[in-house]
C-alpha cells in the first residue's frame, strides 16, 4: 500500500464487512390482533370442464356433411334416395318396391299423390327438428330487445355524447350473444332440414323418372302435363307441383308444433297465454 494508505492499482479492492449479528434484520413479527391481514394474492382461474359429449350434436354434424355430400356427387344422392324403397333402373342392384315406395308409392299411377304425402311427411320431420332446437321463449325475447335497443343506441347516436355510447357497450355484446345463441340453434334444425331436403326431392325424382309416360302424364285444369318435361329451362313440371306441396305444409306444422310448445311451456311454468289485439281495421 502507499503511503497515505490508499490500495495500489495491482491491490484487490477490499471486501465490504460483513454485518454483524447485531446488524443483522430481525424476523417480521406476526401482525397484532385486531390488525387488517395483508390481501393474498388472487387464485388462478379454474378452466371449465369440457362439455359432454351430445349425440343430438353428432347428428347435426352428420346430416349437414352427408346432405352437402350428396349435393356434390349424383352417383350417392341416387344410391341413397333408392334405399328408402324404389322402382328405376338407375338404382343399385338390390333394390325393389319396399319402404316408402310400398307405403306411398302405389305403384306409381298416383303420382300426384305420392308428392303431396312425400312433400307432407317431409315437411313434418323438418318442422319437428326446428321446434325441436329452437327455443321460442328466448328467440322471442331476442327479438323484443333488440328492437328496443335500436331505439336506444339511434337516440345514443344522434345525441353525440361518447359516455351514452360507451354504456350501451355491455349491453350491446350481451344481445349479440345471446343472438348468436339463437342463430346457432336454427342453424342446427336447418342441417336435418337440408338434408331431408336433397333426400326427399331425390326420391321423387327418382319415382317420376322410373314410371312410363302414361302414368307420368297427368291432368290438371283439363290440360295433359308431363311431370318430367321441362316448364322454364332446365326446371321440370314435377319440381315446382311438389314445392307447392311443401310450402303451405310447411307454414301449417311449424304454426302447430309452435302453438303445442308454447302451450307446454306455459302449462309447466304456470302462465297465461293472452291473444295479442285485433288490429284495427282500416276504413
Amino acid at each position: 500500500m502507499s503511503e497515505a494508505g490508499t490500495p495500489l492499482p495491482s491491490s484487490p479492492e477490499p471486501s465490504a464487512p460483513l454485518p454483524s449479528e447485531a446488524e443483522a434484520p430481525e424476523p417480521a413479527a406476526p401482525p397484532a390482533e385486531g390488525a387488517p391481514e395483508e390481501p393474498k394474492p388472487a387464485a388462478r382461474p379454474t378452466r371449465p370442464p369440457p362439455q359432454p359429449f351430445k349425440v343430438s350434436t353428432f347428428v347435426y354434424v352428420f346430416c349437414g356433411l352427408l346432405g352437402l355430400w350428396m349435393l356434390i356427387d349424383t352417383s350417392t344422392r341416387t344410391a341413397i334416395a333408392c334405399t328408402l324403397g324404389m322402382v328405376n333402373s338407375g338404382c343399385p342392384a338390390g333394390t325393389g318396391p319396399w319402404g316408402l315406395y310400398w307405403l306411398i308409392g302405389f305403384h306409381s299411377n298416383y303420382l300426384l299423390l305420392t308428392m303431396a304425402l312425400a312433400g307432407a311427411l317431409e315437411m313434418l320431420v323438418t318442422s319437428v327438428a326446428y321446434n325441436y332446437t329452437t327455443d321460442w321463449i328466448k328467440a322471442a325475447k331476442v327479438q323484443k330487445w333488440s328492437a328496443a335497443f335500436r331505439k336506444v343506441q339511434m337516440e345514443a347516436i344522434r345525441s353525440g355524447k361518447k359516455d351514452r355510447i360507451a354504456a350501451l357497450k355491455p349491453h350491446q355484446e350481451r344481445l349479440t350473444r345471446l343472438s348468436g345463441e339463437v342463430s346457432i340453434a336454427q342453424f342446427k334444425g336447418m342441417a336435418i332440414t337440408y338434408f331431408l331436403l336433397i333426400l326427399i326431392y331425390s326420391w321423387v325424382w327418382l319415382i317420376i323418372t322410373g314410371a312410363n309416360s302414361v302414368q307420368q302424364t297427368v291432368h290438371i285444369g283439363g290440360v295433359s302435363i308431363g311431370l318430367a318435361s321441362t316448364l322454364v329451362g332446365p326446371i321440370p313440371w314435377w319440381f315446382l307441383i311438389f314445392s307447392m306441396y311443401t310450402v303451405p305444409f310447411s307454414l301449417v306444422f311449424r304454426r302447430f308444433l309452435k302453438h303445442v310448445w308454447l302451450r307446454r311451456y306455459a302449462t309447466e311454468h304456470h302462465l297465461e297465454l293472452v291473444a295479442p289485439p285485433p288490429e284495427p281495421s282500416g276504413r
